[in-house]
């Protein structure tokens, strides 16, 4: 497995800490806010800005190291899943994102009927429902 440094050198960036700082907490796993990823580099860091976090999520993300996503309604959020092509799915209560993978195998969504001259490499799918804890709070105040 990759260490951090090696990633971001494998990408052509400069290894820094706070780079180091949110690969780790991109790694831990989930769809991170900024707010979130900033508190927990913090724990990592003697001190990172939120501007910084911000410049090394938009560099990482330019880099293939991670994923923005923007669910409607929601502020975007980042995750070190990259490159497979999964879709999302979204509770409508609370707002836990949870991945889905391409629901027909192969990513027949990479493949539009008109691409309009584009370079298709990744669609992005959201799925919208209600998570098991929000349909169990749903059901107890029927």
């Amino acid at each position: 497995m990759s260490t951090g440094e090696e990633l971001l050198r494998s990408r052509g960036l400069r290894v820094t800490r706070p780079r180091l700082a949110v690969l780790d907490v991109l790694a831990a796993g989930g769809h991170l806010e900024v707010d979130e990823i900033t508190r927990r580099a913090r724990e990592r860091l003697d001190s990172v800005s939120t501007q910084a976090v911000y410049d090394v999520l938009g560099a990482l993300s330019r880099a293939g190291l991670a994923r923005r996503i923007e669910p409607a309604g929601s502020p975007a959020r980042y995750e070190a899943r990259v490159g497979d092509n999964h879709h999302h799915v979204v509770c409508r209560g609370c707002g836990e994102i949870a991945d889905i993978d391409c629901a027909v195998g192969g990513a027949p969504c990479l493949a539009p009927n008109i691409g309009h001259g584009f370079e298709v490499d990744e669609a992005e799918v959201t799925f919208w429902g209600l998570c098991p804890n929000c349909q169990a709070r749903r059901s107890a105040d029927r």
